[in-house]
Parts: C-alpha cells; sequence; structure tokens
C-alpha cells in the first residue's frame, strides 16, 4: 500500500510539475503581436521598432529614432519570461551606464502588454496596444521632474 501512495505522489508531481513549466513556458506567447518591424514616421524623424523572438521565453528588439542621417535614440528591448512573470528590460545607449532597467508587467492581454518600475526616473510604466490595421500604440508615461508626462507612439507593421 506505502508503494502505491509513493508512486501516485511521484506520479502527480511529475505530472504537476509539466503543466506549470508549461503554463510558464506559454505566458509569452500572448505577446506574439509584438513580432515584426514596426514604425513610425512624423516632422521629428522616424521611430523603428524591430521585434524578434530568440526562444520561447525571450523575445527582443531594438528600438531607434533617426531625424535626418543623426541616430537621436537607441534601445535594445529584452521581453523575457521567467516563472510566470514577464519582465521588459530596456537598454538606452547612454544612459544608466548601459545597463538594462527592468520593468515587470502589471496586466497582460491579447492586445495590451503593461510593465511598470515605480523607482525609475522616466518612464516609470510602458504600455504596448495592439491597435486595428497592422498597428500598435507605444506609450511611455510617468513623473518627469515631478510632473505628469506621456508620449505615445503609434507605429504600423512593415
Amino acid at each position: 500500500m506505502f508503494q502505491k501512495i509513493t508512486l501516485l505522489a511521484l506520479v502527480l508531481a511529475v505530472v504537476s510539475c509539466q503543466k506549470k513549466e508549461s503554463v510558464e513556458k506559454d505566458k509569452i506567447k500572448i505577446a506574439d503581436w509584438l513580432i515584426g518591424n514596426w514604425e513610425n514616421t512624423s516632422p521629428d524623424g522616424v521611430l523603428t521598432e524591430n521585434w524578434e523572438k530568440l526562444n520561447d521565453s525571450t523575445f527582443n528588439a531594438s528600438s531607434y529614432f533617426i531625424k535626418g542621417k543623426d541616430t537621436l535614440h537607441f534601445e535594445t528591448i529584452v521581453l523575457a519570461q521567467k516563472g510566470e512573470t514577464l519582465t521588459y528590460f530596456a537598454t538606452v545607449k547612454g544612459q544608466n551606464e548601459d545597463k538594462a532597467v527592468a520593468f515587470p508587467s502589471t496586466a497582460e492581454s491579447d492586445k495590451q502588454l503593461v510593465f511598470e518600475n515605480a523607482k525609475h526616473d522616466y518612464p516609470q510604466k510602458i504600455t504596448y496596444t495592439k491597435g486595428t490595421n497592422n498597428t500598435l500604440t507605444a506609450e511611455i508615461s510617468g513623473n518627469l521632474n515631478g510632473k505628469p508626462s506621456s508620449e505615445k507612439f503609434v507605429m504600423t507593421k512593415k
């Protein structure tokens, strides 16, 4: 009897671990709509984000803003799933000693991803919203110099 109970407990442990691992790996799939090349052209310049899937738990992107021949902003982004948490890591060239700043997700759906880091100087919140006609809106927001601030960038898939 003891052997049957032990065997049953072992089987249940293996099955429950497999299911948990599957849920953990599947969570990043909700962000699949980010994958691709996105662009926003304005009189100020061209903002581009290129997203790709590295593996089952990691996406990466490069984001840059170009005006004429000058790159005014460049950052690399890693969206990684560790356990059941999606985290957005932004590394901006020339800021934070070129080290990544982590923004854990606070909300995920098949149409919106929200990442927040209240301790970061600016932005404290990064939101991606899937739009219609192959568009997405990236918004950064928070307090800048003690005042609420936000910027929205509507990008089209190329």
